[in-house]
């Protein structure tokens, strides 16, 4: 199916699309590995958009049996102690880091007042599913022994994977967390239908992407029905926290945001979703040239803040 995108995305976003693409080609996932971490890594540098004003950042790490998974902690220069968030970012599972999401993370913090932990989860192909689930698994741990305030759990694509699955899986922990916001998470919804077919070609992610994430995360394994690996494989969906789910228009993974919001209702659980008109995957990176972008980020950021303290506004 084809999309007429000159009708749904407007001048700025258009600009953006032309910018990464300066930095990022469509093509990028035919390169080597190597070459596709340095070519998303000199993007994100591109982007960066510098610190809030009194933002204090600190590299750390938390350590393991087997491995140390590095963290970078955001502290704000008011702190607000309602919560504290764990963020995942995104990147396919191979991309990524710390330096990734760094302004990101710390503008949430900033505009929250809550500390934000980022998290460096280990990527593939040298470390496979469920590698990287397990060092989230790992940080909420250390956050639950660490911290004393609530944890909200927080992601982006890839990392907003990440962040359901550990939401599914804490069920019942002593400090399960209170809520998640997901911004364009893949989250194992149905591809032949919905914003999978209309969006298969989209700008910044396609299908074709997709796959090859898909494929190389598992090394091969069949995991259809893991649900570490896709939280929409879960049969149950009771007593997960409140959850905001933050989509993009122009994107194959956009429907997954309806469809597991619904899910989480039909069990009898607090969800919104969100998709968010013309805008692309990965628009977090816009959020300073797009008003779009910035409208939806404010959106995010009032999200966090509300679910943190235990408010449910939608």
């Amino acid at each position: 199916m084809t999309t007429d995108y000159s009708k749904l995305i407007d001048a700025e976003t258009r600009a953006f699309i032309e910018r990464t693409n300066a930095y990022y080609p469509p093509d990028t996932i035919d390169y080597t590995i190597t070459q596709q971490r340095e070519i998303y890594d000199r993007m994100c540098r591109e982007f960066f958009a510098g610190y809030p004003q009194g933002m204090t950042a600190q590299d750390s790490a938390i350590e393991t049996p087997t491995h140390a998974i590095p963290i970078r902690i955001y502290r704000p220069a008011t702190p607000d102690a309602s919560a504290m968030v764990l963020y995942f970012h995104g990147g396919g599972f191979i991309l990524g880091g710390l330096e990734s999401h760094d302004d990101v993370c710390a503008e949430l913090c900033a505009r929250t007042g809550y500390e934000v932990v980022s998290v460096d989860y280990r990527l593939v192909p040298e470390h496979i599913h469920p590698a990287a689930f397990n060092d989230a698994m790992g940080a909420f741990e250390w956050a639950a022994s660490t911290y004393s305030q609530p944890i909200l759990l927080c992601g982006d694509s890839a990392g907003g994977n990440l962040a359901a699955a550990v939401a599914h899986h804490t069920r019942g922990h002593a400090r399960a967390p209170i809520g998640q916001v997901l911004i364009y998470p893949g989250l194992g919804g149905d591809v032949t239908k919905g914003s999978y077919v209309t969006h298969a070609d989209a700008p910044m992610l396609t299908m074709r992407d997709l796959l090859f994430y898909k494929d190389i995360r598992t090394g091969g394994a069949d995991v259809s029905n893991d649900v570490s690996y896709m939280p929409m494989r879960d049969p149950d969906f009771s007593s997960l926290p409140a959850t905001v789910i933050i989509t993009a228009e122009c994107d194959p993974l956009s429907s997954d945001g309806e469809a597991y919001r619904d899910r989480v209702r039909a069990a009898g659980g607090k969800a919104f979703s969100r998709e968010e008109t013309g805008l692309v995957h990965g628009y977090l990176r816009a959020r300073h040239t797009v008003e779009r972008a910035r409208t939806s980020f404010t959106r995010i950021v009032d999200a966090v803040k509300a679910l943190g303290k235990g408010e449910w506004p939608y």
